[in-house]
């Protein structure tokens, strides 16, 4: 029997020592109160003669906590015995340290400890209708960074294995920058107004704060360390790839990025340990699973797990093919400058933005012209049917404004398109690579295979490719028919300024096209030389543009030369604008941005998979898939416009662009978005389109969603 106690009492000490602890101290002090209490109430002193053995215990307690209530015990310490009063200062001595100092101590213990698993992520956390960000890469904070244009309150919980410090630093710096940078914009527009109304003008539109994080360090292949963050109650579920910038040596680098460019086993776990409980009965409904791939072997399995996991209504599964989605949009920004400022706001939950609502399954022709005679503040754009669902897509600055109903004016304004546009030759530099240069490729080769349809038409690309020798071998450019030159050269080397400018007097003396100079950024470099590279090419083209300036004054067209720079940390980005450089992409605030639409509006993701992607075979109707184009004014129209409203722009193109008495393969319904002028001012139409005056120039694009 002694035995079994003994193990017993050390089996519960190994198991829980705390409990154990405070058992131990309750005990030793019950025990203690009853001798001290039969000590008092048989010790016979004047005043407590009558003193019973509960009332006894109650003084032990009042003394022990109070050394003045000794007067309970003995009326007059004076005249006591020596005995007496040891006994009785002996037991508020060892009743202060095994009474209120233990127990004290054991709660300060327990305190810290709660804070301690509760920063730890140990403890459960009570919350729903949030986002849960799984692993952290240099797209996450983007991601919480764009929650701050919803306009409800925003929750997110982050789970990520380790930098649970830095990563909560990073985000506030984050948050902290965009909120200064709005309010600045905010301060700027009403500086006009006297003092009082500009206070309260700010104080109305003022950017606040809608956005609580908490970051949590664990497991996310736990189950029980998913519960505890409520996974089951989330409304989406983001799972990133690891970033590997802040985590290895130069030396590791290499090695791991090899193997993730092959496959992402932890992302391919990730998402089966999350179906498995999103999927469950106990779940939530409608829950979203958006889950980033950068491989095709991780792409196929995970469309294997969706085929097998995704329960439609319960678990809804968006895969989001990063590297493929930022090569079609770079590709498309190289040949379309102009479309980086279109979607930096249509990305976003600012301004004028991608909306889907339900719809009943309608041809996108009679859909369009119902809703522009009786809306004027939002822009229809097609209907979309997926698996069995059909939704309407807008272009709108809010919902309120889709549901909108307005008697739109009859108007004779019209418009004559050249029917015999053509998207004309495109020239492109590509400065240094990066891991998206595969799918970089494969946007242009889309889009060459749409606008080169024509039998014997002319090369509709020209590519020539400055990058390292080490690159342009892995690569293989030769392959690409468009490639029209590879030239070796390192950003160390003294060569590379003089290559750069020879490749741009070549494309400036044999074509009258603009010129696109796309300099990469390598997103494998670790974290202290990120950008490094873009930023010195930079420097090298911006060099060569200022000289030819200087040199040929205004017979050399500034405007001819586009330069759109990658960059992957935000904070470069104030850097890159002090060169005067309007084409500034931060490839990871597009997927960051996207991801946040995709987990507000799910419907969104077929969408954007349509507007990224060219017709690469044309049906005999023509072209089927639908794009964002920017296209000159003077070579879209047979006439430049002659002034408007933007309501009058919009149906007029669509008319002439849907007419009838063209044969079907000629019709190529067009939307219009807004515009771009030289310098790089847009104008997106957003609100009451009858209350925008529109006025076209020569030199103007032309921002439409068409098929071609």
């Amino acid at each position: 029997m002694k035995r079994k106690i003994k193990e017993w009492i050390s089996v519960q000490i190994a198991k829980n020592p705390g409990k154990m602890i405070l058992l131990g101290i309750l005990l030793f002090n019950i025990v203690f109160f009853l001798i001290a209490a039969v000590i008092i109430s048989n010790l016979s002193l004047t005043g407590t003669e009558k003193m019973g053995f509960f009332e006894a215990v109650f003084c032990t307690v009042t003394m022990i906590l109070d050394a003045g209530c000794i007067s309970y015990v003995i009326e007059d310490i004076g005249t006591a015995g020596v005995a007496v009063a040891v006994i009785c200062l002996a037991i508020v001595f060892i009743g202060m340290i095994s009474f209120t100092g233990a127990v004290i101590g054991y709660i300060t213990n327990y305190i810290s400890g709660f804070i301690e698993n509760t920063n730890s992520g140990n403890k459960r956390l009570v919350i729903s209708d949030h986002t849960v960000i799984l692993n952290w890469n240099t797209r996450a904070s983007e991601i919480i960074n764009d929650l701050l244009y919803c306009k409800n309150e925003q929750k997110v919980v982050v789970l990520v294995n380790s930098r649970k410090t830095e990563i909560e630093k990073e985000i506030e710096e984050r948050l902290e920058d965009t909120i200064a940078r709005e309010n600045k914009k905010i301060r700027k527009q009403y500086q006009d107004l006297n003092f009082i109304s500009r206070f309260f003008a700010y104080r109305e539109h003022k950017f606040t704060r809608n956005v609580t994080v908490i970051v949590r360090e664990g497991d996310v292949f736990s189950s029980k360390q998913l519960h505890d963050i409520s996974l089951e109650h989330a409304k989406s579920v983001v799972i990133l790839g690891n970033d590997i910038n802040n985590t290895v040596c130069k030396f590791e680098q290499k090695e791991i990025t090899d193997e993730r460019s092959r496959g992402n086993s932890q992302t391919v776990k990730t998402l089966m340990q999350v179906a498995d409980i999103t999927a469950a009965d106990y779940s939530d409904d409608k829950q979203k699973i958006i889950v980033e791939i950068t491989d095709d072997w991780t792409w196929e399995l995970v469309d294997r797990i969706i085929r097998y996991k995704q329960v439609k209504g319960k678990c809804n599964i968006v895969p989001v093919r990063v590297n493929k989605i930022l090569g079609q949009i770079l590709s498309q920004f190289s040949i379309m400058p102009e479309l980086n400022l279109a979607y930096k706001e249509l990305f976003s939950n600012k301004g004028a933005t991608f909306y889907t609502v339900d719809h009943e399954p309608v041809d996108d022709d009679s859909y369009i012209r119902s809703y522009l005679s009786n809306h004027k503040n939002a822009i229809p754009l097609t209907v979309i049917d997926e698996d069995g669902e059909s939704y309407a897509c807008y272009s709108s600055a809010s919902e309120s404004d889709i549901k909108k109903t307005d008697s739109v004016e009859k108007s004779d304004y019209t418009v004559a398109l050249n029917e015999d546009y053509d998207a004309g030759h495109k020239n492109v530099i590509i400065l240094g690579h990066n891991s998206k240069c595969h799918d970089i490729m494969r946007g242009f080769e889309a889009y060459r295979s749409e606008w080169n349809y024509k039998d014997g038409k002319d090369e509709v690309l020209r590519l020539v490719i400055i990058d390292d020798e080490k690159n342009l071998e892995k690569m293989n450019y030769e392959q690409y028919p468009f490639v029209t030159e590879t030239i070796k050269a390192s950003i160390y080397e003294n060569t590379l300024r003089q290559q750069i400018e020879n490749t741009i007097d070549k494309f400036l003396a044999t074509s009258g096209e603009d010129i696109s100079v796309l300099i990469l950024s390598d997103d494998s470099a670790l974290n202290e030389d990120i950008d490094a590279s873009a930023l010195a090419n930079l420097v090298y083209v911006q060099d060569i543009v200022r000289e030819k300036k200087e040199q040929y004054g205004d017979a050399f067209d500034v405007e001819r030369i586009d330069i759109i720079v990658e960059i992957i940390n935000p904070k470069h980005h104030d850097i890159v604008s002090s060169y005067s450089v309007n084409n500034v992409v931060i490839s990871n605030r597009y997927i960051s941005k996207m991801i946040t639409q995709i987990g507000e509006k799910e419907a969104l993701y077929n969408f954007y998979t349509d507007i990224l992607t060219y017709d690469t075979d044309p049906t005999e109707d023509g072209f089927t898939s639908k794009e964002i184009y920017a296209k000159k004014v003077v070579d879209y129209f047979k006439h430049i416009p002659e002034d408007c409203t933007a309501a009058e722009l919009i149906r007029a193109v669509y008319d002439a662009s849907t007419d009838k008495s063209l044969p079907t393969d000629m019709r190529n319904p067009t939307i219009v978005l807004g515009y771009v002028k030289p310098g790089g001012k847009m104008i997106l139409f957003e609100g009451d389109q009858s209350d925008i005056k529109v006025h076209l120039e020569k030199r103007d694009k032309i921002i439409v969603f068409s098929n071609h």
